[in-house]
């Protein structure tokens, strides 16, 4: 049974989202990046040691400095001595704590910035390597936060985890273990105690409202992707005069984001209230175990000063320790989207034994073709042809006959389901996908610039080509002395996908741009058919021009640009139901024929309607 017909155009693919990850399995992924530089990371885990311990010596020296200057039997005269040797020691103490902390930021920040740029140019090329599918279902503002979100995580859970969290643990095992040594258990038990119940209870609320965040940064990405695509269609909008109705689009996005918003601070809320409670319920304590003893004669005035410094030391960084926690949560939620980015399938990737493409003549083949974009909806079926070297192809049919498909698997975006494409009798499949591309050369139908200059544009053909290349090109793609008419030249900004110029301007660049690169291959895919006739006219000439002695695939919508071709191929239904020259086409009276017939018809209707008089058009 035939399958009914559809589209070339690919649909959306659905996203395959990849799996959630444990906060463990996040942080394993981002490990093997610092690890590389793993002596840093040593060095400044010992400055990071030698800062706590001179910080803990802080309050020792403070109790030394008040147990002599208090009067007592044992010191009778301490306000008649200067303690200076102390008075010293305690300003080193300060000042090497001080010195510490900036010589582990200065020994770990190449750590975290180069981890933070690996990732992200990591990121960035996977993205250039995954699917045509992947990259047409995208949101690019939504993905362009998560990468933002997901590297600035990076630098935060590094910053966080490494220069508070673990300072903070090493500074409270100290304490536990001199007040252990030096006063009865009941400091201990009390600063364990109160130490446990905090981090229960942050981690435990935290996870709780760690959804509100995940729920947040969902909504923001929904409502920018929203804002950009309204914006990069910024003309469409005007056309329909639709700015009320983005506009409530995007608001509906802030709506939610706000509501969002809103029960995550009111979760906030509740946990400050809650460590505070944990944290004044246990200061208290220690100070009435510390004045007890002060009472009892068991503890000097020096010993209440020093587990008082311990108490601030701790429950001060400590307190702060809740609202670092919440933020490394935050940050892991934010890097899981961002490695999610990386474990997308690449769908399209090199074989192991892949060689660069070798091109002769570049004689095309495609052999026995079938493919579909999904599978219960087929676009090719049997297609089998043939470009000679140097030759010239054609490819003519209906809307959503396949045409354009056969562009996108020559550039391999897709591979064929069965059969094979081959260039100079080399597999498509087994060669490197840079070389493939580098050999082939397209003028779009719908051209894209780069909000550049002109002379960027068209040297993005071939990066690193010199002035005097790029002008060459120009001038043989007919646009040099336009561009030299411009106030600017070739330093012109063509603006956000080349808005700024006319659709004939825009073709002659991305001509320009093909003859730079200097292809094997040639594609035309309907590079005329959205200009006017004289615009086409000029244009055409250029590509008859460009495309002699070349292995050249037209893709065409208007027959009289391709009567000179050597080859036309008739595409219905993803099937060749017709080929030959334009002659033997013509003779054959079948669609080809019925299809130039009704443009001919069309081409003298256009042709009487422009030779009316105006005084006639207006009576």
């Amino acid at each position: 049974m035939r399958r009914s017909p559809s589209s070339s155009v690919p649909p959306p693919a659905r996203s395959a989202s990849a799996p959630a990850h444990s906060d463990w399995q996040t942080l394993g992924m981002l490990l093997p990046y610092l690890w590389t530089y793993k002596w840093r990371v040593l060095l400044a885990l010992g400055f990071l040691v030698g800062a706590k311990l001179t910080n803990i010596g802080v309050p020792l020296l403070l109790k030394q400095l008040v147990d002599r200057m208090t009067i007592g039997p044992n010191n009778p005269q301490a306000l008649l001595v200067l303690p200076l040797s102390l008075l010293l020691a305690y300003g080193a103490l300060r000042l090497a704590t001080t010195i510490f902390t900036e010589l582990r930021e200065f020994v770990f920040v190449k750590v975290t910035q180069r981890a933070v740029r690996t990732i992200a140019l990591q990121v960035f090329r996977h993205l250039h390597s995954l699917s045509l599918r992947f990259h047409l279902n995208r949101q690019t503002g939504g993905m362009t936060r998560d990468i933002e979100r997901g590297t600035r995580g990076v630098s935060s859970l590094v910053s966080y985890a490494l220069f508070s969290i673990l300072p903070t643990l090493i500074e409270i095992a100290l304490v536990l273990v001199y007040l252990a040594l030096h006063y009865e258990i009941w400091f201990s038990v009390i600063t364990a105690g109160a130490l446990a119940l905090y981090i229960v209870f942050t981690i435990t609320v935290t996870e709780w409202r760690t959804h509100f965040r995940r729920t947040m940064n969902d909504l923001d990405s929904r409502a920018n992707s929203k804002a950009i695509d309204s914006l990069l269609n910024y003309e469409t909008v005007k056309y329909f005069g639709n700015e009320d109705f983005e506009a409530r689009r995007y608001d509906e996005g802030l709506q939610r984001y706000e509501i969002a918003a809103i029960k995550s601070q009111s979760s906030l809320s509740l946990l400050n209230s809650g460590q505070s409670a944990i944290i004044a319920v246990a200061v208290t304590l220690i100070l009435w175990r510390a004045t007890q003893g002060v009472i009892d004669g068991q503890m000097s005035l020096g010993d209440l000063v020093l587990v008082n410094a311990f108490m601030i030391q701790l429950y001060i960084p400590l307190n702060f320790l809740g609202v670092i926690y919440r933020e490394i949560k935050q940050s892991l939620a934010d890097m899981e989207r961002l490695f999610s980015l990386l474990e997308q399938n690449k769908e399209i990737a090199d074989a192991p034994n892949a060689v660069p493409l070798a091109t002769g003549g570049a004689a095309v083949r495609f052999s026995h073709v079938d493919f579909s974009y999904e599978s219960n909806r087929q676009i090719l079926f049997d297609v089998d042809f043939e470009i000679a070297a140097g030759t010239t192809t054609a490819v003519v049919g209906h809307s959503g006959s396949g045409k354009s498909t056969l562009s996108r698997l020559m550039y391999r975006f897709y591979d064929v389901d069965a059969g094979s494409i081959s260039i100079d009798g080399q597999d498509l499949r087994g060669v490197t996908q840079a070389s493939l591309r580098k050999s082939i050369g397209i003028v779009p139908q719908d051209t894209v610039l780069f909000n550049d200059s002109i002379e960027y544009n068209i040297g993005y053909g071939k990066p690193g080509s010199s002035k005097e290349e790029i002008v060459a090109a120009a001038k043989a793609a007919y646009v040099h002395d336009f561009i030299e008419s411009l106030p600017d030249g070739y330093e012109t900004t063509v603006g956000e996908r080349g808005l700024k110029l006319s659709g004939g301007e825009k073709q002659r660049v991305a001509i320009a741009r093909t003859l730079l690169k200097n292809p094997a291959v040639l594609i035309f895919d309907e590079a005329t058919s959205a200009l006017d006739s004289k615009a086409e006219q000029a244009i055409q000439e250029q590509l008859s021009e460009i495309a002699q002695n070349r292995t050249t695939l037209i893709i065409a919508h208007r027959l009289s640009t391709i009567v000179d071709a050597h080859q036309i191929l008739v595409l219905e239904h993803g099937r060749i139901i017709e080929r030959g020259t334009h002659t033997q086409l013509l003779i054959a009276n079948g669609a080809y024929a019925q299809m130039w017939a009704r443009q001919q018809a069309r081409d003298d209707d256009d042709e009487d309607a422009a030779s009316v008089s105006p005084s006639l058009q207006l009576a």
